[in-house]
């Protein structure tokens, strides 16, 4: 038997050799890459140095590693822990470290950044001073990197003061989201696919954070006291293989966009994806390998022996990976950019060339595929028709008109976001209306049908060892205030037609236009309010409190009436809506940009009211089937009982009547 000491010091061990494997593997894949790649070799005009060319992506490499860290330690804990107790602590304490050595390196990485840009020497003058703040504050890239900078000191200070679950998972939220303004910068406006690349890149770095960052919580918390490892390394599992396929698909998705061809993977560039890949594959092959033979019998010491030899070969393959993608980050692709003069009007605005004219069959073969909807379509699917498939397998039934109405659900919003309406409305206000009506009422209304919320709950296994997994955190966020005063049907109501005047009469909708966060944010917005508010009204997932029927019918009546309204507000407006945009495309093909806008009004005010309809039948007929399931109650008491009530409330009126009848005798 082993003693606790000797398995203290081998825990030791295994945490000291997996960061020296990591860092070492990491810097040898960086130098290989960078030499092949030639993204440190000397520059023909404005050569900022030897320093600055290694140091960057160095810096570069650093900041991607210590997000890992940073995200990946918090997720693994709110997954996989119980809050409260050590190891909770002690991931939120390598969490709080890997931000600390994030914000320094974000730091370093932008003034090096600076550096290489413009070619300045490093001096104490003011003039120094005066160009870093400039780059700093009024430069995307360098405002990309404060905005980070920023965010990740205050991931550092939140992570190490503030460590209940609801803290944790709100510092979580912040960790990501310091990744989207270096995503949004990670890949030029000039080069094509700059709205797949851009999505490729998050989810990409993402998916990344949370699989290495959650393998380095392991290799921390190995023979800690106090956690049932084989239950940690199978929920760590779990994330591994949903990251796996997100870093899989999104790394695929931004290597077609970098290199343009088949030609480009014989580039240096390609032959460094190429790696990459290698290193996919192996670290997803070595996974899938322990979590079928080994963690099942984690309880034996040989076998737990192997597993942890197994996690050090997966770290060498993460710091190898995590090396080449800094390298690949100061690699120039193969597809090279178009200079400015060449553009038309359409691909300067848009930063894609017009596409053909609007026919009939453009409507079925046009796509324009946003990687970030598409993967949230098939995760969706797949953990759904999961869920169905575990109810199933245990006996349980489903109303397979569910599911259908689930399924289409998804397949209308890949077309939407993925598809002819992607593809046109950034070049036609009445797709761009059309899309956005599909956003809020279609799609929501299938989506709801589906229940996802009472599938989850009935399919996921409750846990009983106080940690929250996937049932827990729903039961949390259908309970919570927020979620109580959101799904409220007033304020859901509320925030349907109110965000709908408020995004197209204010300058929101430009910034959708010329932004691609303030894009996906409107997709995201238009497709929560509408779910809420169809929810409120005809869904069957739980909410803390619903309208009577009639308050529903008044509800949606009035909301009718202001989407009409605002639709006929839309035709009426005299001038063109973003101008500069949708009247500077030179389409010469379509209606004009005025009448375009009228049809997009008309859209809203017409079309737009057929899912309402919808659903007003729908409260109708649910109306009508409570009614009917009131009666059909009391005709099963009455049964039950022999209509005692009935029979006890005629006795007493025959009672009354005797009553009667007998005083009126003694009076006359």
């Amino acid at each position: 038997m082993t003693s606790p000491g000797l398995r203290t010091t081998r825990a030791s061990a295994y945490r000291a050799a997996g960061l020296v494997i990591l860092a070492v593997a990491a810097v040898v894949a960086l130098l290989v890459a960078l030499q092949l790649g030639g993204g440190a070799a000397p520059l023909l005009l404005s050569d900022p140095g030897p320093f600055v060319r290694w140091g960057l992506p160095a810096a570069r490499m650093v900041n991607n590693i210590s997000a890992a860290v940073m995200i990946g330690s918090m997720v693994l804990a709110l997954f996989a822990l119980r809050a409260g107790e050590k190891p909770f602590e002690t991931a939120l304490d390598a969490a709080s470290i890997g931000a600390a050595v994030f914000t320094v390196s974000s730091a370093v990485t932008a003034f090096l950044t600076f550096l290489g840009a413009f070619n300045v020497q490093l001096s104490l003058e003011q003039q120094f001073g005066e160009q870093l703040g400039r780059f700093l504050l009024t430069l995307p890239l360098g405002q990309a990197w404060l905005i980070t900078t920023i965010m990740g000191a205050l991931v550092t200070i939140l992570a190490f003061a503030w460590r209940g679950w609801t803290s944790t998972l709100f510092t979580a939220g912040i960790a990501v989201a310091s990744l989207l303004p270096l995503a949004t910068q990670g890949h030029s406006g000039e080069l094509a696919g700059h709205v797949i690349a851009v999505n490729s890149i998050l989810l990409h770095t993402v998916g990344a954070a949370v699989w290495l960052g959650g393998l380095f919580l392991l290799i921390v918390l190995h023979r800690a006291k106090g956690i049932d490892h084989t239950a940690l390394v199978r929920r760590y599992s779990s994330l591994a293989i949903a990251a796996f396929f997100v870093v899989a698909v999104s790394g695929i998705m931004r290597s077609t966009v970098g290199l343009g061809g088949w030609d480009g993977l014989w580039t240096p560039y390609g032959l460094i994806i190429i790696a990459k890949a290698v290193l996919l594959g192996g670290m997803g092959l070595l996974g899938a390998w322990y979590r079928a033979r080994l963690i099942p019998r984690l309880g034996g010491e040989s076998a737990s022996r192997w597993f942890w030899m197994l996690v050090l070969c997966e770290v060498a393959l993460m710091g190898l990976a995590s090396g080449a993608a800094a390298a690949l980050a100061r690699t120039p692709p193969p597809t090279g950019e178009t200079a400015a003069i060449l553009k038309t009007p359409a691909e300067l605005l848009t930063d894609s060339p017009l596409p053909p004219e609007f026919t009939i069959d453009m409507w079925f073969t046009g796509w324009d595929i946003d990687i970030l909807w598409a993967m949230a379509a098939a995760l969706g699917l797949f953990f759904y028709l999961a869920g169905v498939w575990r109810m199933r397998s245990r006996g349980d039934r489903w109303p397979i008109h569910r599911t259908i109405f689930w399924v289409l659900g998804l397949i209308m919003l890949v077309w939407v976001t993925c598809g002819p309406i992607n593809l046109y409305q950034d070049y036609l206000f009445s797709v761009h209306m059309l899309g956005h009506m599909m956003l809020t009422m279609a799609i929501p209304l299938l989506l709801v049908a589906g229940a996802p919320i009472t599938l989850a709950l009935r399919a996921i296994h409750k846990r009983d060892d106080g940690t929250r997994g996937g049932r827990e955190w729903i039961m949390w966020a259908v309970h919570s205030p927020f979620s109580r005063v959101i799904t409220h049907p007033f304020v859901a109501a509320g925030l349907f037609i109110g965000s709908l005047w408020a995004f197209y009469f204010t300058d929101l909708v430009r910034w959708s236009m010329y932004e691609h966060l303030g894009h996906e944010w409107m997709v995201i917005h238009f497709l929560i309010t509408g779910y809420l508010f169809v929810m409120s009204l005809v869904g069957i997932d739980p909410v803390p409190y619903r309208l009577p029927f009639p308050g529903r019918l008044i509800t949606l009546i009035a909301v009718m009436a202001m989407h009409a309204f605002f639709g006929i507000a839309i035709m009426m407006q005299e001038g063109l809506m973003v101008a500069e945009w949708f009247g500077s495309m030179a389409r010469t093909w379509g209606p004009t940009p005025m009448e375009d806008q009228y049809i997009g009004g008309g859209i809203a005010w017409s079309i737009g009211e057929i899912p309402t309809l919808i659903v007003a039948i729908t409260v109708a007929i649910q109306w009508s089937r409570d009614d009917t399931k009131v009666q059909r109650r009391n005709d099963r008491h009455a049964d039950r009982t022999g209509d005692a009530e009935l029979e006890e409330y005629n006795a007493q009126l025959a009672a009354l009547a005797d009553r009667d009848a007998r005083q009126k005798a003694r009076e006359g």
